[in-house]
């Protein structure tokens, strides 16, 4: 599969922040756009209603969310079944629920970091069950702010802990040695996210 594919960022981010990995998208023959919202302003609330207008208005073949944008993507997906996205690619997102932000939200004067994504993040999901095949990227380098809020069982990319990244009825799911911040600029993981998105699975390590 080649095609559209949409971009959606994470949390504290904006659309900027995915161009270096919509260039090696690019690279790969895909043609990627940007979704942008405001994680603080917006959260789900907002995002989830004006992704799947976009998603109405302007059809894609596929979606690749980094870090809270994986969840608004799926969380767009749930709520509008009728979409015709066959795969989607998260990279680092915390699909069962992040310790660092539930770290964030114990703390007074962090807690207005997480903005209205507060909930989402914390909470994440139960399992997938929505019609498109889901991949998830993670990484495992331990370098981020996250490890100053919470203490992570296992692997961790710094921010995100790697069993926080897995979830009953996902299609995939590999590691790149990359910290969380450095997933979105791993020339490693826009190649897997690239193969996922054309096979359906990842490439082999």
């Amino acid at each position: 599969m080649t095609g559209k594919v949409l971009l959606v960022h994470g949390l504290l981010n904006a659309t900027s922040w995915l161009r270096p990995l919509a260039a090696r998208l690019r690279a790969h023959g895909f043609a990627p756009e940007l979704f942008g919202y405001s994680s603080l302003l917006d959260g789900p609330q907002r995002a989830v209603p004006r992704l799947v207008e976009r998603l109405r208005r302007e059809p894609v073949d596929a979606m690749v969310g980094h870090s809270l944008g994986g969840l608004i993507a799926l969380e767009a997906l749930r709520a509008e079944p009728g979409l015709a996205v066959p795969r989607v690619v998260c990279i680092g997102t915390p699909l069962r629920g992040s310790a660092s932000a539930r770290g964030l939200a114990a703390r007074g004067w962090t807690r207005p970091l997480l903005g209205r994504s507060a909930g989402l993040l914390q909470q994440g999901l139960q399992r997938w069950d929505g019609a498109a095949a889901v991949g998830v990227v993670a990484g495992d380098v331990a370098r981020g702010m996250g490890r100053l809020f919470c203490r992570f069982d296992g692997a961790s990319d710094g921010t995100v802990g790697l069993e926080e990244t897995r979830l009953p009825g996902i299609a995939d799911h590999c590691t790149v040695h990359c910290s969380h911040t450095g997933l979105v600029f791993s020339a490693d993981a826009a190649a897997q996210a690239a193969h996922f998105l054309r096979h359906g699975r990842f490439a082999q390590a």
